[in-house]
């Protein structure tokens, strides 16, 4: 299952994308399907864990510059002021600023844009009441996707810029989420590839060096753009672009960046000069 349309095929015959993913898993590493899907839920774990961790108001990173913003969207989005967008954001950057204070995070895929999958999956299991071995399940999902993205393109920020980062982590979410409530293989891909077309060309540009600005918030705004998607694809409207076909315009676009917007801290926000803390 190198390619999405891979990934298709074997998910037609196993009934589902994360179905495939943990009988592929289960095949590669030896053992039964029961001893992938426990360590999946220590994974899950860890993310739960984590946005515990990133609510807390208190939490500060070592620059002083990120923490204690999660709380207060949380905080905002109470009593259900902005409903599953807004407690999936506040999870996605409770997650990003765990990470950026030292916390224990999954990268999912990478450390940069590891609140989006945990934020927006946790949030819709509140919502929805899906069971944990729903989401590990969905989770599987999200790794086939993330696994056909990393072969055929990159996750790297300093390769490909924060689109390969957090727009792969979107396109995660977004296929995972669609499977969660229902949808079809078909409707999955279509999911990631509307969230990989709509952060094309997102930039790496984090301030001084940092896994911090801009990166926390654009985990916020991936949450945001991975349930845009699914809600696309499970609607019915199909992605007029291959999965597979957008992955590799991912990679072109990156390849085409200049270096000042890949994680160089020379271009974008990192050029920025009016940093403040308030």
């Amino acid at each position: 299952m190198q390619t999405i349309a891979e990934t298709l095929v074997a998910a037609r015959v196993c009934g589902g994308i994360g179905r495939a993913a943990i009988q592929w898993q289960a095949e590669q590493d030896g053992v039964d399907e029961s001893a992938v899907r426990a360590r999946m839920r220590g994974t899950l774990a860890v993310m739960r864990q984590s946005v515990q961790d990133g609510l807390n108001p208190a939490m500060r990173s070592l620059s002083g510059r990120v923490g204690g913003q999660a709380a207060k969207l949380a905080a905002f989005g109470q009593p259900d002021r902005m409903g599953l967008l807004g407690t999936a954001c506040a999870y996605a950057l409770a997650v990003a600023e765990s990470n950026a204070c030292m916390g224990k995070i999954v990268a999912a895929p990478t450390a940069g844009s590891c609140g989006i999958l945990p934020g927006v999956l946790l949030a819709v299991q509140e919502k929805e009441g899906f069971s944990d071995d729903m989401l590990v399940t969905a989770l599987f999902t999200a790794a086939a996707v993330g696994r056909a993205i990393a072969l055929q393109a990159t996750v790297s920020g300093a390769e490909g810029g924060c689109q390969a980062e957090c727009g792969s982590a979107a396109g995660m979410a977004a296929a995972a989420l669609t499977e969660l409530y229902g949808g079809t293989p078909q409707q999955a891909a279509d999911a990631c590839a509307f969230a990989l077309m709509n952060m094309l060309g997102l930039v790496c540009d984090p301030v001084q060096g940092l896994v911090e600005i801009p990166c926390v918030y654009r985990n916020a705004g991936g949450a945001a753009q991975a349930l845009t998607a699914a809600q696309l694809a499970l609607s019915g409207v199909a992605c007029p672009i291959p999965c597979d076909e957008m992955i590799l315009a991912m990679k072109d676009v990156g390849d085409a960046m200049p270096p000042s917007l890949r994680e160089t801290g020379e271009g974008g926000c990192a050029a920025c000069g009016g940093l403040c803390v308030r």
